[in-house]
């Protein structure tokens, strides 16, 4: 599958979750409600209990309605952005309609109470008569200025109104100035509720497609690091094996035939314990030195009189995890650079200790050293040491570093790497 094509099945999966779209239409039309009943307060209108259950049951209709929105909206969500745009400015016309409706059933029986309650605070008294219009008690002789336009039916008889007093009539439509207006006004304030809304949706899902771009670069450079360290894992083993079948066939030529078979069980021994670990798993320091505990008792089958072995492991690290064959190349490079020349016995340490909570390992040697002057590594052994350092940047980066030269009496090289037990990697 192409990168284009593992990218866009990507985008096809990332959706917003239920649970986050239930939580933001109930956090907008929870917010709405506050506000409502806080300014209904502040105004003073009156009929607390009777207004509040009918603001609960239209913010009830309006969540219904707005996951009914996003139920349409999320058929985009693999569009264009300005797909999105487009349907969420479309959508929301019918929407806002049909809750700005909503809403008006719900309180339209509020809406004479409501006047009723203010013109009675104004020292008027409020009759209903069985047409359905107002009628208006107006003591004191004067009609106020705000109601003289509401004001469409009649004093009792056939003249014009009164302005000296009596009772006028007011018809129940007068309620509202302009009921189209009204109406007008509800759905352009649910209209620009919903593009908000419309707004976060959008947000959230961008936000879920970054995640979900995240994750997918997290996979492929793990899946890359992967190959490296396979990559450079493989590099270990044929070149011991090249090793290894030279020394076993000097064995072979001079009629060592005892040592040879000894030879070839340490070598199966060996390699059975190698490849049976994943190249890009690490193992305990116990096991890798078991390890390089069998390697060297391979050649010291070449050079029993010139090699000897010597095992510094502290017990409480022996559980330190360790990329697995991370020593291979320093003791091969040390039995090769330092035991096969040499004429004398060599002796070949391989040690670990702690040092400021990082992990150290060294691979030292008593051997001749490098050429004269001390500054350049031993010819060949450049190779080894690159492999081990691309093997500890991969898997450590920064955190790991390799430091190799002469030392008094021979050569050293020291890993320092972070310190991580066995149980501890495994939950990490």
């Amino acid at each position: 599958m192409a990168p284009m094509d593992r990218d866009s099945e990507a985008d096809r999966t990332a959706r917003v979750p239920f649970t986050t779209v239930l939580a933001s239409v109930v956090g907008l039309w929870l917010c709405y409600f506050l506000l409502t009943t806080l300014r209904a307060h502040l105004l003073d209108i009156g009929f607390e209990h009777a207004i509040l259950w009918r603001r609960a049951l239209a913010c009830l209709a309006g969540v219904a309605v707005t996951l009914g929105l996003w139920a349409v909206l999320r058929l985009f969500d693999q569009r264009p952005l300005w797909a999105k745009i487009v349907a969420a400015l479309l959508l929301s016309v019918p929407v806002s309609i049909a809750l700005a409706q909503t809403n008006r059933l719900v309180f339209q029986d509020m809406e004479s109470r409501i006047f009723t309650r203010a013109a009675t605070q104004r020292g008027m008294r409020v009759h209903h008569s069985p047409a359905g219009d107002i009628l208006v008690d107006i003591p004191g002789g004067g009609l106020p200025d705000d109601l003289t336009g509401e004001v469409t039916g009649e004093v009792a008889g056939d003249g014009p109104p009164d302005p000296s007093g009596a009772a006028i009539t007011i018809s129940a439509g007068s309620l509202r100035s302009s009921p189209s207006q009204d109406f007008t006004e509800l759905v352009f304030g649910r209209y620009f509720m919903m593009l908000a809304w419309s707004s976060l949706y959008l947000a959230l899902l961008t936000g879920e497609k970054a995640r979900a771009a995240e994750r997918r670069e997290g996979a492929y450079r793990r899946a890359a690091k992967a190959a490296e360290l396979r990559s450079l894992r493989y590099q270990v083993n044929p070149h011991f094996l090249f090793n290894t079948l030279n020394s076993l066939s000097a064995l072979v030529l001079t009629g060592r035939t005892q040592a040879a078979e000894r030879m070839i069980q340490t070598i199966s021994t060996f390699y059975r314990r190698s490849l049976a670990d994943d190249p890009t798993s690490d193992v305990t320091l116990r096991q890798e030195l078991e390890l390089q505990r069998l390697y060297l008792d391979i050649e010291a089958v070449r050079f029993p009189q010139r090699l000897r072995a010597v095992y510094d492991l502290p017990p409480e690290l022996e559980e330190a995890c360790v990329p697995g064959m991370i020593l291979q190349p320093l003791v091969e490079n040390s039995v090769k650079h330092a035991v096969a020349p040499s004429t004398r016995q060599v002796t070949l340490t391989i040690a670990a200790r702690t040092e400021y909570g990082r992990l150290v390992l060294s691979v030292s040697d008593d051997g001749t050293g490098p050429a004269p002057g001390g500054e350049a590594p031993r010819h060949g052994f450049g190779i080894g040491l690159a492999n081990v350092r691309e093997r500890l940047a991969a898997r450590f980066g920064r955190d790991a570093s390799v430091a190799s030269g002469p030392v008094p009496g021979g050569y050293a090289t020291h890993l320092r790497l972070p310190l991580v037990g066995a149980n501890e990697w495994e939950q990490g």
